[in-house]
């Protein structure tokens, strides 16, 4: 009997995380897929990030699915090489540009970053996770890791290529493969409208809203994000 052949999906992280962001759904998604993450701190632009993980994806077409910032960067892929994507995953992400207040915070952040970046990661923090799970030590304890190992400069190229990123609502309807949209019903940062925005704009698009849950809902709510990434990653032709 011949073996079947996985899809490739591809993990993009958001901003100060690395794979660790998607520990959970690796393990979950492992008998269904055969994945990988990409690494986004080496470029200060979307496009670049974009053209850096095409040059990191796997051979031939492969699902793709990224968070908040990693969800910027999705889209931007889905404008430089569509073909090459069999499906897409936008979570607690958004399609709009930076607001001024968005890029007013970052830049003090940036600020901050330069004298002071371990208190960075710690001053994100409310906004990163349900309240519930603020003093969850394995989840603090493994944000704070990743901000760490990414470090200063990487932060301040991520900030950069988030403040210039363009509006992708226009881009939305040129999305054509099977699209899962999830955030957390609590995400402060990109909150659940945004998500309907993104769904409403993309044929046949699937919105997960998922309880109890804030902006990074892998590490939030990992079993619930993974039965939804399993069901979209099932539903595809090996």
């Amino acid at each position: 009997m011949t073996p079947i052949e996985h899809p490739s999906l591809l993990l993009l992280p958001g901003l100060l995380c690395d794979a660790r962001l998607w520990r959970d759904q690796v393990e979950g998604l492992a008998d269904l897929a055969s994945v990988s993450i990409a690494d986004l701190s080496g470029a200060d632009s979307i496009p670049e990030l974009a053209s850096s993980v095409l040059a990191q994806a796997p051979t031939g077409r492969f699902a793709l699915a990224g968070l908040s910032m990693g969800g910027y960067v999705a889209l931007e892929i889905m404008r430089q090489a569509p073909e090459r994507i069999l499906a897409l995953a936008l979570l607690d992400t958004s399609a709009r540009p930076d607001t001024p207040e968005a890029t007013e915070g970052r830049l003090k952040l940036m600020q901050l970053a330069e004298t002071n970046f371990p208190a960075v990661p710690h001053s994100l923090l409310p906004k990163l996770v349900h309240p519930a799970h603020q003093e969850d030590a394995s989840i603090v304890g493994l944000i704070v890791s990743m901000a760490n190992s990414l470090g200063k400069d990487a932060f301040l190229r991520q900030q950069r290529a988030m403040i210039g990123r363009v509006d992708s609502r226009g881009s939305l309807l040129l999305v054509q493969c099977p699209t899962l949209v999830l955030c957390g019903r609590e995400d402060e940062l990109t909150p659940v409208a945004l998500h309907q925005e993104l769904a409403a704009g993309i044929r046949g698009a699937k919105l997960v809203v998922v309880e109890a849950c804030g902006h990074l809902s892998t590490l939030d709510q990992p079993p619930e994000v993974t039965a939804a990434l399993r069901q979209w990653v099932s539903a595809l032709e090996s």
